[in-house]
């Protein structure tokens, strides 16, 4: 199934194709590469405030057309996030999850009971905002990056959620779920968007095929009795939705019938020619409750 985030203002996909993308982050205009966007494209009208090149060596840098703010901001509905271009050509914004932001916030409003959330791999935390700015209870944000959680922070602070309970943790998410399990700690809905590889603070190694069954067994200990949705996303090369919806059936599934799991694609449609832009695949399970 494709989930297509497509209520946007702030933000657009304006082409894509021969392996880069046309983005409008407010008023400011980017170009950035893109793997998926492998067929051809016109680009001679391309236009951009900067350009992200990438290096023949690794990594890349970007080339200014025009002056920048070092940071701007912009909106998604009811939430306010920082947009900063890094060396690593991200903004700190995945506006592809848009979807499922929407998904989660209507999952906690329409629930009946106070709900904890668990947000691992939380980067600069949208979902995290999403879900406080929702409803939930508390959030439990956990990522690996010092620097990401400052960011987080900000976003925080941007979306006036800052008097909202929300626990900004740096630490190795398998090790936290681990903890958790041990004190007894338990969450209605858990978010994960775990890298492809990384390394935790004291340099433990994740791989995403290594090591994600793990980890769903883990947190499977640590969800409440009648949990409400359990999210995963992942942009890893050559792991299908197929894979993530096999799990999740033979995990939560067994355990927690009354529910539903439902996998696939995010992408964002493109203005110049009504395309869809693959931005990675999703698998979650739905309480029916």
């Amino acid at each position: 199934m494709q989930r297509i985030s497509n209520e946007w203002t702030d933000y657009e996909c304006i082409d894509a194709g021969n392996g880069e993308k046309l983005e409008r982050w407010g008023s400011i205009i980017l170009r950035r590469p893109d793997p998926q966007a492998i067929w051809n494209v016109d680009k001679s009208n391309w236009k951009c405030d900067a350009h992200y090149h990438r290096s023949n060596k690794g990594g890349g840098s970007w080339e200014y057309k025009n002056k920048l703010p070092d940071e701007w901001t912009i909106t998604y509905k009811k939430l306010t996030f920082k947009v900063s271009p890094t060396n690593f050509k991200h903004t700190g914004i995945f506006p592809e999850q848009a979807t499922n932001w929407d998904f989660m916030t209507e999952k906690i409003t329409k629930c009946q009971k106070k709900v904890k959330i668990l947000n691992l791999f939380a980067y600069t935390g949208a979902a995290t905002m999403a879900c406080s700015a929702a409803g939930a209870e508390e959030v439990v944000h956990v990522d690996a990056s010092k620097g990401m959680i400052e960011w987080a922070k900000e976003n925080m602070k941007l979306s006036h959620l800052e008097n909202n309970k929300i626990r900004f943790i740096v630490d190795d998410c398998l090790k936290f779920v681990e903890r958790e399990y041990r004190r007894g700690n338990k969450y209605d809905a858990i978010i994960m968007d775990p890298p492809s590889y990384g390394r935790g603070p004291n340099k433990e190694v994740w791989k995403f095929e290594d090591n994600i069954y793990a980890l769903i067994n883990v947190c499977m200990k640590i969800l409440s009795d009648k949990p409400l949705f359990f999210l995963i996303n992942s942009y890893t090369t050559g792991i299908s939705s197929i894979v993530l919806e096999n799990i999740l059936k033979s995990t939560l599934l067994p355990l927690y019938p009354n529910g539903t799991v439902d996998a696939g694609e995010v992408g964002l449609p493109i203005t110049k020619n009504n395309l869809i832009l693959p931005c990675g695949i999703y698998g979650r399970y739905i309480s029916n409750d």
